[in-house]
């Protein structure tokens, strides 16, 4: 990166933290001139634009392993086993898996070279078009704002378990919620760091001893008998309800892998990122296979597609498959475990879905794309206001008192499977663009921190595929008539991102650049920042929230 400059004390907006001065660089913000200063704080982490570098190689590793399996993931794909069979599951995730894979290959390249805050929000911004990074940037917001309250309605569904509605309605819980998450996000990247570094440990331990309780369940330890693939046979699998069932697997696939492009947002506040975006990316083969393909196999293992307790639509309750098959092998009592990992996994996924959602709007401030004033931060580092008004998104949740929790469930996950794959094409076209960039300006990608594997037609073929899902992951709303209500969730994503993209390139003037514009020469996105223009709307209403 740029060279230190000189050692003296800076006299900064930072003065109530004892800093050194380390550089100087281009505000990333187009509204912004001059130059503003990096400093590092009396711990040695770097201040940029008011975020702290502070994560360090180990917080990456498990960040990338499972922050953000959270509660849904534990009985979610209960609702996959229930719509396509434990064969339909195990291959729609399977599938979605190598999707993923090559995605992740294409974050790790970009990501470790150029580690900005934003991260692939601010890729498409440089290196595409402002426009595209503008309605990405909502949208990816919006996704992680609707995971918010899903992931609260998760949690009310298993507290539930212990603690009946009568005794203490839902309502009661949010506000419990949002008080801890407010508290606990706000405490600085470090704390973060560590947490999920805990957290992200029990979590992949805990699903270890899940994996072999099942085995012990399915070889009847518990008393209830030998299982062995009894339920991958009529009437309860393989594959239950034909295209239809598996067709909607490919949309839970995708609300469940999204999380591991987070590495490109956190790379914003690594110690050092282009040491530790590509010590990461083997993480993600580890995550895939372990995490997500080994609850696919074992849940489709001990438990049935037919078992009531599964979560579907109509469902008011429901419980994860390892509970149901625990307590099917004869293990009674599993409900109280299962269910207090779960618990465990939504104080992670809560804590991390903040983080994504607070560091997303921070940097659409920072770039002019959402008002000024979100991108405040305190002397910790912490962007507050950011993170305060992200929480406020949980109380969606409240949507479960007027309909039942599963069907809040269902759109909530339609919505935010939809938004994911237009994140993934984005993030992929960008790659793409940047490839092209790189070839255009005579540049040999082996010279790259981190170089993606494998042909760029993997890359191409992979793109055209997530497009075809985007537009096909709908067709349940025209089977038996037409079903208005999954219709609007599964396609309202499209007119919103046409609506975002086109209002803001009409607005600003913005144009998609040509391969030998996009700014690759040095390699350093810091002396590389793009001309956008001066934002209006935005700026305006910022500094009026802000005065």
């Amino acid at each position: 990166m740029a060279s230190i400059i000189n050692n003296t004390t800076s006299s900064s907006r930072f003065a109530d933290v004892e800093t050194t001065v380390i550089t100087k660089r281009p505000y990333e913000s187009a509204e912004e001139e001059g130059e503003e200063e990096l400093v590092k704080d009396i711990s040695g982490d770097v201040i940029d634009h008011g975020l702290r570098r502070g994560l360090k190689g180990r917080h990456f590793v498990l960040i990338a392993l499972g922050s953000i399996i959270g509660p849904g993931t534990f009985y979610g794909l209960g609702y996959a086993l229930y719509l396509s069979g434990p064969l339909g599951l195990l291959i729609g995730f399977g599938l979605i898996a190598i999707a993923v894979w090559i995605l992740m290959q294409c974050v790790g390249e970009v990501t470790a070279m150029f580690p900005v805050h934003g991260g692939f929000i601010e890729h498409a911004n440089r290196f595409v078009d402002p426009a595209l990074s503008f309605a990405l940037s909502w949208l990816y917001y919006i996704m992680w704002s609707i995971y918010l309250p899903a992931d609260w309605n998760a949690a009310v569904l298993i507290l539930e378990f212990w603690v009946p509605d009568s005794k203490m309605p839902s309502w009661a819980w949010y506000l419990i919620f949002w008080a801890f998450f407010s508290v606990i996000t706000t405490l600085g990247v470090r704390v973060y760091g560590e947490l999920e570094y805990i957290f992200g440990m029990f979590k992949f331990c805990s699903l270890i001893v899940l994996f072999f309780i099942s085995i012990l369940a399915n070889v009847g330890a518990f008393g209830g008998g030998y299982v062995g693939f009894r339920y991958w046979t009529p009437p309860d699998g393989p594959i239950i309800n034909g295209i239809n069932g598996f067709g909607q697997v490919f949309i839970l696939a995708a609300t469940y892998y999204v999380g591991t492009e987070v590495i490109s947002l956190a790379a914003g506040e690594s110690k050092n990122p282009q040491r530790d975006v590509p010590a990461s990316m083997s993480s993600i083969t580890y995550r895939i296979l372990v995490v997500y393909m080994g609850m696919a196999f074992f849940q489709g293992l001990i438990c049935p597609s037919s078992a009531d307790g599964l979560i579907h639509a109509d469902s008011a309750v429901a419980s994860s498959p390892f509970t149901i098959g625990f307590e099917l092998a004869g293990w009674k009592t599993a409900g109280h475990f299962v269910n207090a990992i779960i618990i465990i996994a939504f104080l992670s996924a809560g804590n991390g879905v903040v983080y994504v959602q607070s560091r997303t709007l921070f940097t659409m401030a920072l770039t002019g794309k959402a008002p000024a004033i979100f991108k405040t931060t305190s002397k910790r580092g912490v962007p507050y206001v950011a993170i305060l008004f992200s929480n406020l998104w949980g109380f969606l949740a409240l949507m479960n008192l007027s309909v039942d929790a599963g069907t809040v469930f269902t759109y909530f996950n339609s919505v935010s499977g939809t938004a994911a794959y237009f994140t993934w094409i984005i993030i992929m076209l960008t790659f793409l663009r940047v490839r092209s960039g790189l070839n255009a300006q005579g540049i040999d990608p082996n010279t790259l921190p981190y170089r993606a594997k494998g042909s760029i037609w993997i890359y191409r073929l992979t793109l055209a595929f997530f497009v075809f899902l985007l537009l096909i992951q709908g067709f349940t709303s025209f089977t038996d008539g037409f079903h208005y209500k999954i219709f609007v969730s599964s396609y309202i994503t499209i007119p919103t991102f046409i609506i975002l993209f086109f209002g803001y390139k009409f607005y600003h003037g913005t144009r998609w650049l040509r391969a030998h514009e996009i700014p690759l020469a040095d390699r350093n996105v810091y002396d590389a920042a793009l001309d956008l223009g001066k934002p209006k709307g935005w700026k305006k209403i910022g500094d009026l929230l802000k005065n």
